[in-house]
């Protein structure tokens, strides 16, 4: 299958080797990624702040970006949720009955990592090796608007030399939420704070998510506090082998 990489403006910013690491998987799972170059933000941080026809000329860019795309993949529930979620909102916003149809046709093509590996590629052992105690934080926008359920946790429990420990009160949020970790920084910090008591409760190395937003709000805590716990994408683990 020939699959295009959304790599998100995040994770192109701020944590490039997220992305390469999902070329690497599928790659090594024999199939072809391409990366469009015309690609930009999905305009989730507009949405969120209020400023919905200022997203409108983003979602045109995306559905001609990967109009001819056979498959999408992110690295992203938050960035996957958006366009599967609110672009026909925002076509109707535009008033585009063009814009809408093309909404239509394109977004159930785009996935977050795990559903293209479990849903659409049938694969749950991808040949990964991964020799670290390693606890999983499903995040919100995976859990709660794509409904994941445990393919993440399928695709961790494959892999190989993996200890993988059950986070306790995991579906709670861990406070980022994009912009509400700016605007309500207390708040947000509170809930923060729950999860990490969580995660050092169970003595991993490493904590695992879906979605690099979370991670370095959790991540930045963890090395503040100097736990000795790092955070490692999911797409990450699923790339590495003993080699």
């Amino acid at each position: 299958m020939r699959v295009s990489l959304f790599i998100t403006c995040f994770n192109d910013t701020l944590f490039p080797d997220t992305g390469r690491a999902v070329v690497t998987l599928l790659e090594r799972l024999g199939h072809t990624v391409d990366f469009p170059l015309e690609q930009t933000c999905c305009g989730q941080m507009h949405f969120n702040t209020g400023y919905q026809r200022e997203v409108v000329p983003l979602v045109r860019r995306f559905v001609d970006t990967f109009a001819d795309s056979e498959a999408v993949v992110t690295p992203s529930g938050s960035c996957a949720g958006m366009v599967r979620d609110h672009y026909g909102r925002m076509a109707e916003v535009a008033g585009d009955a063009g814009l809408a149809e093309a909404v239509a046709r394109l977004s159930p093509r785009v996935q977050e990592l795990s559903e293209l590996l479990v849903d659409t590629l049938g694969v749950v052992d991808v040949g990964a090796y991964y020799p670290h105690r390693v606890t999983y934080h499903p995040t919100c926008h995976s859990l709660r608007a794509l409904h994941v359920g445990d393919k993440p946790l399928r695709l961790l429990r494959a892999v190989r030399g993996i200890d993988l420990v059950e986070l306790p009160a995991a579906s709670e949020c861990c406070g980022f939420g994009g912009t509400f970790a700016l605007k309500n920084a207390d708040t947000s910090t509170a809930i923060l704070s729950d999860k990490l008591r969580h995660v050092l409760d169970t003595r991993a190395e490493v904590l695992t998510a879906g979605d690099n937003s979370c991670l370095m709000h959790i991540g930045g805590a963890l090395s503040r506090q100097r736990t000795g716990v790092r955070t490692a994408h999911l797409a990450e683990i699923l790339a590495a082998t003993e080699s």
